[in-house]
């Protein structure tokens, strides 16, 4: 399983337009076959951040997922709210791979 971390840096009076953008994405990756953990949004301290976590069984499911962006409409429509909105300033993937726990104990 790879997961993907996404550091946004919003326009906080565009909060409401980074929510629909949010939507949007959370329901294309659990379309393409990810599981969405969520965006998390400012509550307190800095207001200007946002977090998103999403997971595909592999790398390579990450890869065909994203081979579809600029060409599939969906897709085009999901960064067209960001793009036109101006609500995203800048943003920063990075990819992890989860440690759960252990379900066996030594």
């Amino acid at each position: 399983m790879i997961t993907c971390v996404v550091d946004y840096q919003i326009d906080p009076s565009k909060l409401d337009d980074f929510e629909r953008f949010a939507h949007a994405w959370m329901e294309l990756v659990e379309r393409h076959g990810g599981v969405h953990h969520g965006y998390f949004l400012p509550a307190e301290g800095a207001s200007d951040e946002a977090r998103a976590l999403f997971s595909f069984d592999s790398l390579a499911a990450y890869e065909q997922y994203r081979s579809r962006f600029g060409s599939d409409p969906d897709f085009i429509a999901a960064d067209q709210i960001r793009d036109q909105s101006g609500c995203v300033l800048r943003y920063n993937r990075t990819f992890m791979r989860p440690l759960l726990p252990s379900r066996v104990r030594p």
